[in-house]
């Protein structure tokens, strides 16, 4: 639901495209420089990084590194392809087995658990996140402010608060402070949204092409919508409810794409696997993937991803004996590929083999030096083991696909914590929680780092530093000394 209406109000979902006069690519009006009066790039991430905190507050974010790693990698080979340089991205997984993909302001773009079940096909994700990129290298949320009138991001983040705060409970908030805060003629808006996936749709699929990836991905994914609620009745995919998909939209992406110069894309193996952890970790029980895997395999679907997904729930149940036995033909078949490797190392640490584990964990990471999953696990592994200095060398020695992630900072406070260095623990706790958003938790870490007796100098300035910046990013009205003249935590003000 909230999702849903976050959608809504951004217009940024794949909605529907009218009957096209044309084929050929349309020019729409360069909006880039006016669309900067009403909303700046540096506006947008400061909105942007709002919700994202909000969305990480209500764990409505998949923090898993092999599926963050995943949705990255296509998104960033997109980015790299594009003809318009996208600022920074972000792309993350939405906890949420519906169908539906959304871009927030500064280049955050949330891609739902189950648009990756549905995908039949990489290209048909690098269909859904193409569209979502073009959303945001065209400033399509800055130029629908300037166009409908919307007043200032404060406007904005009134909107956005309510959505994401009291959705759930109150529906009539949200369509209050879209009336109040946009007073948006409604079919006005309709009309340029409409444009906006007009664009977005021919961007994405010059952009996919241009990546390697079959253009005719976006299309096929659209011919799964349609068909998909055909099957469901009323029950149609979630991205559909509010932007019913029409023959001609499907037409015209078939259109583009044929224009475009053919493309023979393999899809990786990874994408049946990840698709395979998708479901055991959606899934209400352990038990339910189990009888889904099991009933695949029982059906002759001898492949990797039914065997890893089968070994994944059984290991979540606690049969990892069962578990490693389930893997084994696939690792027979897919030697070297690294999330079989890394599910083969947890289970062998399920089974307290520590030794194996962390003989599994170093020859995969020594197979993808700067897989950061891989990096992720052998550390967490290290720290289970005791190993807390390696664990810590690890992690600050090691490069990392895409720059330093923020389970680094989570990591490195557990070796700390684990080690007795307790003042590094809170400094790095608080960089955690920070980068998450949440400011009151990373307040309350400094705060406890800083009343740690004996306190090296060096250690206490670096958590002032830190405070200091924790300090200077809150809005003045989240500044609310307690008793001690410190900050009150602010979970759940904001």
């Amino acid at each position: 639901m909230i999702r849903t209406l976050l959608c809504l109000v951004l217009s940024l979902t794949l909605a529907v495209t009218p009957a096209f006069a044309q084929l050929s690519n349309i020019d729409l009006p360069q909006m880039g420089e006016p669309a900067d009066n009403s909303m700046s790039p540096a506006q947008e991430l400061v909105l942007g990084k709002q919700v994202m905190s909000e969305l990480y507050r209500n764990d409505y974010i998949v923090e898993d590194p092999e599926l963050e790693d995943y949705i990255n990698s296509i998104g960033w080979k997109l980015a790299a392809h594009s003809a318009t340089p996208p600022p920074p991205l972000t792309f993350f997984m939405v906890a949420d087995d519906r169908i539906n993909a959304f871009a927030l302001p500064g280049g955050f773009i949330g891609f739902n658990a189950g648009t990756l079940l549905a995908a039949g096909n990489e290209s048909e994700i690098a269909g859904v996140l193409g569209h979502e990129m073009a959303h945001v290298t065209q400033r399509h949320i800055a130029r629908a402010e300037e166009d409908t009138k919307v007043s200032n991001i404060v406007t904005w983040a009134a909107v956005l608060a309510a959505i994401l705060a009291g959705s759930v409970a109150n529906p009539d908030l949200v369509i209050g402070a879209i009336g109040a805060g946009q007073a948006i003629n409604q079919q006005r808006q309709v009309n340029y949204t409409r444009a906006h996936e007009q664009e977005a749709d021919r961007i994405g699929i010059q952009t996919m092409a241009a990546s390697g990836f079959d253009p005719n991905g976006m299309a096929s994914f659209f011919g799964r919508l349609e068909q998909q609620t055909r099957l469901y009745g009323s029950r149609v995919p979630e991205l559909l409810l509010t932007h019913p998909l029409n023959t001609t939209r499907i037409a015209e992406a078939r259109a583009r794409a044929a224009a475009m110069p053919k493309v023979s894309y393999k899809d990786s193996p990874e994408f049946s696997i990840l698709q395979a952890r998708t479901r055991v970790l959606a899934a209400d029980l352990p038990s339910d993937a189990v009888t889904y895997f099991g009933g695949e395999l029982a059906a002759g679907h001898d492949t990797p991803a039914n065997h890893y997904g089968y070994a994944m729930a059984l290991s979540a149940l606690g049969r990892n004996d069962e578990a490693l036995t389930t893997l084994k033909p696939a690792l027979e078949m897919l030697p070297r590929q690294a999330n079989l490797n890394l599910l083969k190392g947890r289970i062998e640490q399920g089974l307290h083999q520590q030794d194996l584990a962390l003989a599994t964990f170093s020859h995969t990471l020594g197979l993808y030096p700067h897989y950061t999953p891989a990096i992720f696990a052998y550390a967490d592994a290290l720290i289970t083991a005791g190993k807390t200095e390696e664990a810590r060398q690890l992690l600050i020695s090691r490069e990392q696909a895409l720059g330093t992630r923020m389970e680094t900072y989570n990591l490195l406070s557990q070796a700390a914590r684990e080690s007795g260095n307790y003042a590094e623990a809170a400094y790095q706790a608080a960089c955690y929680q920070f980068l998450r958003g949440d400011a009151g938790n990373a307040m309350a870490q400094v705060d406890a780092g800083l009343r740690l007796a004996n306190l090296s100098t060096q250690d206490r300035a670096r958590l002032i530093a830190k405070r200091q910046e924790i300090r200077n990013s809150l809005p003045a009205n989240w500044r609310a000394p307690d008793g001690n003249g410190r900050l009150t935590a602010l979970r759940g003000t904001g």
